[in-house]
């Protein structure tokens, strides 16, 4: 099997990297629970690393078949919020000092990670968040957080309400109660190990930020007993057999094992994984067969001759153009090509004009030519100070959008020009 068949094969799943230092210099990272739960359940993790302009590259991780997303540091609190809550400047330090691992912000993975949410969201690829995961979901949607679970909501309760949601001394034993609610995919998973009364499971979590306001779009699927959305999801995008999975679970379900044991505290602690894997294996084989990869022309013998013609023409033309030169006679025969290519298709999209703007001057119309450069150098110059105005995520749509679209006039391009090469061989 050759090797660029393995993307139509196997469900890809991609999972940006923490970064970390280790030996003074930075390292990225992913936990390996989640990456033992998405192999085991048959897809295959493609880390995100976390480095600079990896926002501007993610076409390049093309296909995506889902995405997950976990761990990390704060979000940057501009990006949903321009006010920090009301919290005082000497509150803020205290959480800074509280939380120092945290609370360094990554605007680096922030776009990153937003970027991939907001594709999910667009094309309905399928999403699980995990912890800082599920934040950047309820972001991407227009929610918004706490910056402290502990200043902006604990303290409005008594002791006997309050939820510890992070213990740095016991980070994987660590657990608080949830309250499931009925109806909801986590009420699924979980329904064998729920007391019908209580309807609670403990879970192990890892964190001081929380959903403040979920997003409109969203349903809560938990509670902690302070009252913080423990799991939400979109009950429009989730169908794992139809490849539709949207959550957010904000503790930890793959890190909820017993002591010295990969045993997990309930038989539903990786439904999550296994529904998530199932939507991204629906998803892979509806995309595969709504789609199908452009296939290189082929072109017979004599076509492929026209074609070479057509291209030593335009190239001579260049050359021509670029030195100012005169044409000798016996060059004449060889831009014969060039100009019934030109003639055969009197008006010109914009795509072709560009192509020809590519090879050079055009055979039959140098001024013309020398005129559309004056207008698109004018062009540049009013798009590079309007883009210079542009934030760094908004490029990167842009950019995403206009690769998109060069991808599909590249395609149209090239049937309208094996058309005009059939017509001019017939």
């Amino acid at each position: 099997m050759a090797s660029n068949d393995f993307s139509e094969i196997l469900p890809r799943v991609l999972i940006v990297s923490r970064r970390s230092v280790r030996k003074n210099k930075f390292v990225d990272f992913v936990g390996e629970y989640h990456l033992d739960l998405i192999v085991g359940y048959g897809a295959v993790p493609v880390i995100v690393p976390r480095v600079s302009g990896v926002h501007m590259l993610l076409n390049s991780f093309e296909p995506i078949h889902g995405v997950l997303l976990c761990e990390g540091e704060d979000i940057d609190p501009s990006l949903y919020e321009a006010e920090i809550s009301g919290l005082l400047p000497e509150e803020l330090e205290e959480i800074r000092r509280l939380h120092a691992s945290d609370t360094a912000i990554d605007r680096e993975k922030d776009s990153i990670e937003l970027n991939l949410a907001k594709l999910c969201l667009e094309r309905n690829i399928p999403y699980l968040g995990i912890c800082r995961g599920s934040q950047v979901l309820n972001v991407a949607c227009g929610g918004i957080l706490y910056q402290d679970i502990g200043k902006e909501l604990s303290k409005k309760f008594p002791e006997n309400q309050r939820a510890v949601h992070i213990d740095y001394d016991n980070y994987d034993g660590h657990r608080h109660a949830v309250k499931v609610v009925e109806n909801t995919p986590l009420h699924d998973w979980f329904n064998d190990s729920l007391e019908e009364e209580k309807m609670e499971i403990w879970v192990n979590s890892y964190h001081h930020q929380g959903v403040k306001r979920l997003a409109q779009r969203f349903v809560p699927m938990a509670f902690a007993p302070d009252g913080l959305i423990e799991g939400f999801y979109d009950p429009d995008a989730y169908n794992p057999e139809e490849g539709k999975f949207i959550m957010g679970l904000q503790f930890h379900p793959e890190r909820m094992r017993r002591p010295d044991s990969d045993e997990f505290d309930y038989p539903g602690c990786p439904s999550a994984y296994q529904e998530f894997v199932k939507a991204v294996i629906a998803y892979q084989k509806k995309l595969n067969s709504t789609t199908s990869m452009p296939k290189p022309l082929k072109l017979n013998q004599e076509m492929e001759k026209k074609r070479k013609m057509i291209i030593r023409s335009f190239s001579l033309a260049k050359n021509l153009y670029s030195t100012g030169s005169e044409m000798h006679p016996s060059k004449e025969s060889e831009l014969q090509a060039g100009a019934e290519f030109l003639e055969s298709n009197t008006a010109l999209s914009i795509q072709q004009e560009n192509r020809l703007k590519q090879m050079g001057a055009t055979v039959r119309n140098a001024g013309s030519y020398i005129e559309r450069l004056k207008q698109n150098e004018e062009r540049e110059k009013l798009a590079r100070n309007m883009m210079g105005k542009m934030s760094a995520e908004q490029l990167a749509d842009l950019l995403s959008f206009y690769h998109m679209m060069g991808k599909i006039c590249s395609e149209v391009l090239e049937k309208k020009v094996h058309g005009i090469v059939t017509d001019l061989g017939s």
